[in-house]
């Protein structure tokens, strides 16, 4: 069990090691060497996601390990209260950056080994907190350094506990 305490609340998430190891295995890592401690949730938008992971409060982007495995065709869905790897279009490009679901995004989930058919990994969920992710999921967004729906006030994670 991981805890995100952050400047809104604490989330906990449980991770699936069964269906999602590769991907459990790399954000445990990022967890361990304080690597989010001090990025913000960078990314929201209402009724479908909360993204964060990657960037420091002024959008600086921190530099990270090399690209995972997509576990997306592991059985996982993209539900509500669901925590998954964001990525570029190439499938294969998940590092740091995570998001959790504010919605049913079947649309994101595995369909085919194709570039359009990948889909994005789910390796976990909100255990307790999903309160606190729907307030994240309501803060008023603007856009700041070429970045869109970026939060106006910064959700920092402060600290990161493994249990």
């Amino acid at each position: 069990m991981i805890i995100f305490t952050t400047n809104f609340g604490d989330i906990e998430i449980e991770l699936d090691m069964d269906k999602a190891p590769v991907t459990s295995k790399n954000f445990i890592k990022y967890c361990q060497e304080g690597f989010y401690e001090g990025t913000i949730f960078h990314r929201v938008i209402k009724g479908f996601m909360i993204q964060g992971g990657g960037h420091t409060a002024d959008m600086t982007e921190k530099p990270t390990h090399d690209p995972i495995v997509n576990e997306a065709n592991r059985g996982l869905k993209n539900v509500i209260g669901s925590i998954a790897m964001a990525r570029t279009d190439a499938p294969h490009s998940a590092t740091a950056q995570f998001f959790i679901n504010l919605a049913n995004n079947s649309f994101l989930d595995f369909t085919a080994t194709t570039n359009d058919g990948w889909g994005y990994a789910v390796f976990g969920k909100v255990t307790a907190g999903m309160d606190v992710v729907k307030k994240i999921g309501r803060a008023k967004t603007t856009s700041k350094h070429g970045h869109d729906d970026v939060p106006r006030e910064a959700i920092v994670i402060e600290k990161v506990t493994i249990k």
